[in-house]
């Protein structure tokens, strides 16, 4: 008997394939939808085209940035039948800068496009969607982003020196004069920054150069060799002008230029400061941050007798203050380095309630020694790859209600999926808006206990 090839066409023997899409080449599209990521889907010759900078309904020209087999990845040159939707982008460079991916989209466009994205991957992945929507949690869409990495190059034969962002797809540098997503006290450091390294003796040195702004500003230098010190001089001149802190970073950690000096963070809410390292993953945006803190308190409901877990801790985003509200926090975290200044974070805000602990978040839980005794209630604030492990043990540590907050929808729901088949009820969901102007979701979700 004949068998069907479900609909997939094979290339016939003998036969020839179809010549790749070169790099480079121009191509008039018509955009058809949306993909979950922002970008415009158009088809063309039997090919699936993805193209950056384009709405539905846009006839557009775009450049082919790869290709692979029958799928081309591409960027909008040119608009020739723009959609009523597109605004004009805020910033000059966002077309070719790689930060931003969808400034030519609404606020609320781009708020409905994560949205979606969210409710797609929950139905999809967990077949499951929650009893209740919460409203996007959003902040400012402009002067936001509170740290930002400047990449640096020395071209060696034309002795000149690159500062700026990359390029999208690309490894070109893109000089910014300007950024609007960063926030105010970082800009004049972004604009200065080109001619203070341009006027160093050794600019070759200098790897990348990092931004940072909570209770101080902050600009770390990577160096790749020592700096001669004439230039850093002039680097703790140029930081000092603008009212920064010099850190640099050769072999070793990062360190302060000046002994002594440190980066902190602020939760006014919760009358708490964190303290931090360049290389600690901090929340981006303060705004959105706090009221991501607020939300998932909210939700969790912590109560005075109660013992709660907090996985994925870090520095103690959300473990310090759910101490404010919980008898104990159990607080866990897979890097030392960061339970050490979680726990130092603790004393200085003089809370003796949240207990940081080690270990290896891929393995059992139940057999460690804070585990014990169970807990009211769990919170956990994984990394892309999600807590696949993790949530597999919840039920069985006694947890009624879980928080979780990703920064991955398709973790979250295949995730979801699992805490749902141990029993657990999908309450509340909704997105948090911590990156406007691109297409990347942050979300959170509520879980109960069918029987709690």
């Amino acid at each position: 008997m004949a068998r069907k090839n479900g609909g997939l066409r094979f290339q016939p023997s003998g036969g020839t394939r179809a010549p790749q899409v070169p790099v480079g080449k121009k191509q008039r599209l018509v955009i058809e939808r949306l993909a979950n990521d922002g970008r415009g889907i158009a088809f063309s010759e039997g090919r699936t085209w993805f193209v950056s900078g384009a709405l539905p309904g846009e006839h557009v020209e775009a450049r082919v940035q790869s290709a692979r087999s029958q799928v081309v990845e591409a960027r909008s040159e040119r608009i020739m039948l723009a959609s009523s939707e597109r605004r004009q982008e805020p910033c000059a460079h966002a077309r070719t800068c790689g930060g931003c991916s969808v400034q030519h989209m609404a606020h609320a466009d781009q708020l409905a496009l994560k949205q979606a994205m969210l409710a797609e991957q929950l139905s999809r992945l967990a077949q499951a969607q929650p009893e209740q929507w919460a409203a996007p949690l959003t902040g400012p869409e402009f002067g936001y982003r509170r740290r930002a990495r400047v990449a640096v190059r020395w071209d060696p034969k034309r002795k000149q020196l690159a500062v700026g962002f990359r390029a999208a797809a690309s490894q070109e540098i893109i000089a910014i004069d300007n950024c609007p997503v960063l926030v105010q006290p970082l800009q004049p450091i972004l604009r200065g920054l080109p001619e203070a390294l341009g006027q160093l003796e050794k600019p070759q040195a200098i790897g990348h150069v990092e931004l940072f702004n909570g209770t101080a500003s902050a600009v770390l230098v990577r160096h790749t060799e020592a700096l001669p010190e004439a230039d850093l001089n002039r680097l703790q001149h140029f930081c000092a002008e603008h009212e920064a802190q010099l850190w640099l970073q050769g072999t070793s950690d990062p360190a302060p230029f000046v002994a002594g000096q440190g980066l902190a963070y602020a939760l006014p809410e919760w009358d708490l400061e964190l303290a931090y390292r360049p290389g600690d993953f901090v929340q981006v945006n303060a705004s959105v941050n706090q009221s991501m803190i607020a939300q998932a308190l909210e939700w969790l409901a912590p109560q005075d007798n109660e013992r709660v877990l907090d996985l994925f801790c870090g520095l103690g985003n959300f473990a310090l203050p759910l101490a404010r509200l919980a008898r104990e926090v159990i607080a866990v975290e897979g890097v030392q380095a960061m339970v050490e200044r979680a726990s130092a974070n603790a004393l200085e805000n003089s809370l003796s309630n949240a207990h940081f602990y080690h270990a290896d978040l891929s393995e059992s839980l139940t057999d460690k020694k804070w585990s014990k005794g169970g807990f009211s209630a769990v919170l956990l604030d994984p990394p892309r790859d999600g807590a696949y492990q993790v949530v597999k043990q919840l039920a069985a540590l006694g947890a009624g209600r879980v928080v979780y907050v990703s920064c991955n929808p398709a973790t979250l729901a295949r995730d979801a999926e699992q805490l749902i088949a141990q029993g657990y009820r999908l309450k509340k969901a909704g997105i948090l808006d911590m990156f406007p102007q691109t297409a990347h979701v942050e979300a959170m979700v509520l879980f109960e206990l069918a029987s709690s």
